[in-house]
């Protein structure tokens, strides 16, 4: 660690959390179920059954969080809201306590000096639209739609940026075509249908949050986007594999969100899965709102091949083992294991790959902004005999990766801030609460936390704007 970079004045330094994954309180408040409620209680979905019934219990000790976020010098906070509790079926009704909830919080995050940036779906859809067809049903796109407008006449102009979705690719891919995320199903078909109205759900809320506060009201989607490399860069076949992994997991969200357009290609790969007849006229002219910036999630990446077909295909990509591919139209693609180092969740420590993903971006989309939404590291965690956590293999993830990012902005990539995944340790989806990202250590038992040693050299970092 012997660079010295400075960022910008007005580089804009936050963390991250998901409602579902910290907030806890399901039950309480007026909430209802959410997808992520019915899927963690059902057994074996997720390790050691956990759920996230009472999580890091930020519900009831946000005021404590906030404290922490301030103390760390925190300029944002992305956090997201759960759509089941400020309206618990997702139609009808809304909660006026768990709008309140959120307003307050807001406002407490302003009044400490910090941004909000809301997150409006990070996956956890209200059950009752789930029994109602989910993603998969058109109608959940304008139910979307109406949710957002809502939250943006309670909440205004004080959030800072209006992020539609997170990840968009891990609630249509993982829930409905590999099945290892809620809802747990597992149809190629649906899957893609899950993917359009995803994207149609992005243009409508975008459009309503701006018909209420304005043409300039900052806007944004979050997508994790994968940097694959050929398992061999000489052949051909290894070099189509990537490039049929770009159209599935990444073209199919940029090119509708930021184009207007489906990539030609991603429509032929997966012709034998689905017709795309549900693909309407007009849908493509809605998707493709502008926004002020591109939210960017990365953690690692992926090497594949073309399969031959013998043998049994390698499924290294590094989600939870499922006899369904998230990978819809591309059976003849595997992922291969990655070299070292890894992190707690099995994902190789890259740094280099973010430089690419984002000067990737920038030659595609040179006028688009962009922000690093979410980018941090599980590990083991261990507290020492100190009552310390100290964590220097996260230090160096976050370190590195910042350097890399510095990189790509030195070469014109147009990178507005960084927002470290994630602020506490938390529910970690289907690995319940065996992995923790947290710069801030949670005890489950007690709920008490504890800065580790990467929460105090990223208040440093914060502090000075210059990465040593």
């Amino acid at each position: 660690m012997s660079s010295t970079r400075t960022f910008p004045a007005d580089f804009l330094w936050g963390s991250a959390t998901a409602a579902y994954q910290i907030e806890g309180a399901v039950s309480e408040g007026g909430r209802g179920p959410s997808i992520w409620d019915t899927f963690s209680h059902t057994p074996g979905a997720t390790l050691n059954g956990d759920t996230g019934d009472v999580a890091a219990d930020h519900y009831h000790r946000w005021r404590e969080d906030i404290a922490q976020m301030k103390a760390l010098g925190l300029g944002a906070y992305r956090f997201s809201i759960s759509w089941s509790r400020v309206q618990p079926g997702g139609t009808g009704e809304f909660n006026p306590e768990g709008i309140a909830f959120y307003a307050t919080l807001v406002d407490a995050l302003i009044e400490a000096g910090i941004d909000p940036v809301v997150t409006l779906y990070h996956w956890d859809l209200p059950q009752e639209l789930e029994d109602a067809g989910g993603w998969v049903n058109r109608n959940t796109a304008y139910l979307f739609a109406a949710y957002a407008e809502r939250m943006a006449v309670e909440l205004g102009s004080r959030v800072s940026v209006w992020t539609t979705f997170n990840e968009p690719w891990c609630a249509a891919y993982l829930g409905y075509a590999s099945g290892v995320h809620a809802p747990g199903r597992t149809d190629g078909a649906d899957a893609l249908a899950a993917v359009h109205h995803l994207n149609l759900a992005h243009g409508l809320a975008g459009r309503a949050i701006r018909a209420v506060l304005g043409a300039d009201t900052p806007l944004s989607i979050t997508l994790n986007l994968h940097v694959s490399r050929p398992d061999d860069p000489t052949s051909a076949a290894d070099v189509d594999a990537v490039r049929r992994i770009d159209a599935v997991g990444n073209r199919a969200f940029l090119g509708p969100v930021l184009e207007g357009a489906y990539p030609a290609d991603l429509l032929a790969d997966t012709a034998a899965v689905t017709d795309w007849a549900f693909v309407q006229a007009g849908d493509l002219e809605l998707i493709h709102v502008p926004l002020d910036v591109l939210g960017v999630n990365y953690y690692s990446t992926g090497r594949v091949r073309h399969f031959s077909g013998e043998g049994e295909r390698s499924q290294d990509d590094g989600h939870r083992d499922s006899d369904a591919s998230p990978w819809v139209g591309v059976d003849d693609v595997e992922f291969l294991a990655q070299p070292g180092p890894h992190t707690a969740m099995g994902w190789n420590i890259d740094p280099g790959g973010l430089t690419e993903l984002l000067l990737g971006l920038h030659a595609a989309y040179p006028d688009q902004p962009m922000m690093i939404t979410e980018n941090g590291a599980a590990f083991a965690d261990d507290v020492s005999a100190d009552g310390l956590v100290h964590d220097d293999a996260r230090v160096a993830y976050l370190h590195d990766h910042l350097e890399a990012m510095g990189v790509a902005m030195d070469a014109g990539a147009d990178v507005r801030g960084y927002f470290v995944w994630s602020l506490l340790d938390n529910f970690e989806w289907a690995y319940g609460y065996d992995r923790r990202f947290g710069i801030i250590r949670v005890d489950y038992g007690t709920q008490e936390r504890t800065w580790k040693d990467s929460a105090r050299w990223y208040q440093r970092l914060l502090s000075t704007n210059t990465l040593e």
